[in-house]
């Protein structure tokens, strides 16, 4: 076995022996851990940005893009929010343990019994945030963890770990190894993670959409099973019988972040109302520093603009004959991960709504909202399109959980 794949399966190991911690905890324990995180988050909060700092430099002397490098970034800003959305989690209801059924011949009782996963992995790369965003939700669910992150924002990893979820926990009487922080950056250590069933059942895995979807196929060669979040890109229709000003809101109000996969990426617009519309839609995407790509079209409908480190700052637009047309094109051409509707017609965002199969639909409201914290008040650990029955859209504290019947005397 090389040095890094053994690397990471000592962490896998080392995270499995300390499962059992974490699963017998009690909620009071875990809520406090959770709060104790946050106060770490502010109390450290000088050396956190420090470390952070030293990335982005480094990161942006090797070149990285200005998409990435927001999302490398913590400012005081997003830090004070990553305390609040901890706080946050520590208030929210745990999960029910158990559950009545029903009662079957004989007078016995059906329960069914929500167990931890065990050990769950999480591949990200320029995103520190997450480290903190998927540790919580796995203590919360009363899951170990195995985090994996690059070479970008390994530095900022580490401190987050070091400073504010280890001692938390051990605050707590959990034991910190519980959750774990692959000190590796080679990019094989994210393969590795995704070839230890017995270790790491679940993994995780969030990224730019070829690597993904490489880990993806190699974890389930070997029988791992995974939450990809691995495309994205919003959707925005504008519907015959949409209202001008709102139309420039929900634009402007979409790309106040470029980099993030649920900002809008392709803009349809209905053909009875582009000549007229246009000129204010365009005014709105110049107001963001953002360049319309039109037709005729050098590339796919659905080309996700937040993954091409030279063109972020760009939206494609196409004229569409009917809603139907707008709804085929979303369904058929784009990830599946959010489309909205722009109109006035009760109608129309029906037929809208009732058309689009994708994660997340929104009448009058931008896809920026598809977001765990927007709209659930909790972190996630990322945002899963599977057409399958399990969990899809953000995946929180409230889904890392595997299902066990239980049959008992009454």
């Amino acid at each position: 076995m090389d040095e890094v794949a053994k690397a990471v399966e000592e962490c896998a190991r080392s995270a499995k022996r300390a499962a059992p911690s974490l699963a017998a905890a009690s909620e009071q324990a875990i809520d406090a851990a959770l709060d104790s995180m946050a106060q770490r988050l502010l109390t450290h909060r000088e050396e956190i940005l420090a470390a952070n700092e030293a990335d982005v430099v480094k990161s942006r002397a090797d070149g990285m893009s200005a998409g990435l490098l927001d999302r490398l970034t913590i400012t005081p800003e997003r830090l004070d929010g990553m305390a609040e959305q901890l706080r946050l989690l520590a208030g929210a209801p745990h999960q029910e343990r158990t559950i009545e059924v029903s009662t079957l011949d004989g007078g016995l009782r059906l329960i069914e019994r929500r167990r931890p996963v065990g050990v769950i992995g999480a591949n990200y790369e320029a995103r520190p945030n997450v480290t903190v965003d998927v540790a919580s939700q796995l203590v919360k669910s009363r899951n170990g963890g195995v985090l994996r992150t690059g070479s970008a924002a390994l530095g900022s990893a580490q401190r987050l770990v070091e400073t504010v979820i280890a001692p938390a926990l051990t605050e707590e009487a959990i034991n910190a190894d519980v959750i774990q922080l692959v000190p590796r950056v080679e990019r094989e250590a994210a393969a590795a993670l995704v070839r230890l069933p017995s270790l790491v059942p679940l993994v995780i895995l969030r990224g730019s959409g070829e690597s993904t979807r490489a880990l993806a196929t190699e974890a389930a060669i070997h029988g791992v099973g995974t939450l990809a979040h691995a495309d994205g890109g919003g959707v925005l229709y504008i519907d015959e019988a949409a209202d001008e000003a709102k139309v420039c809101d929900l634009v402007s109000a979409s790309l106040d972040r470029l980099g993030v996969c649920n900002r809008l990426n392709l803009l349809l617009i209905h053909d009875n109302v582009h000549d007229a519309m246009w000129p204010s839609i365009s005014a709105a995407l110049a107001e963001r520093g953002v360049t319309p790509s039109l037709a005729p079209h050098e590339h796919a409908i659905g080309y996700e603009w937040a993954l091409d480190s030279d063109h972020e700052a760009t939206v494609t637009v196409a004229r569409v004959a009917a809603l139907a047309e707008a709804v085929e094109i979303a369904n058929d051409k784009t990830s599946g991960l959010a489309a909205g509707i722009a109109t006035e017609s009760e109608t129309a965002a029906e037929a809208f709504f009732d058309g689009y199969t994708g994660t997340g639909v929104f009448w009058n409201a931008p896809t920026r909202l598809l977001d765990g914290f927007k709209l659930l008040a909790v972190p996630e650990t990322g945002i899963n399109l599977d057409n399958v029955p399990g969990p899809r859209g953000p995946v929180t504290y409230t889904d890392l959980y595997v299902r066990q019947y239980a049959v008992l005397p009454a």
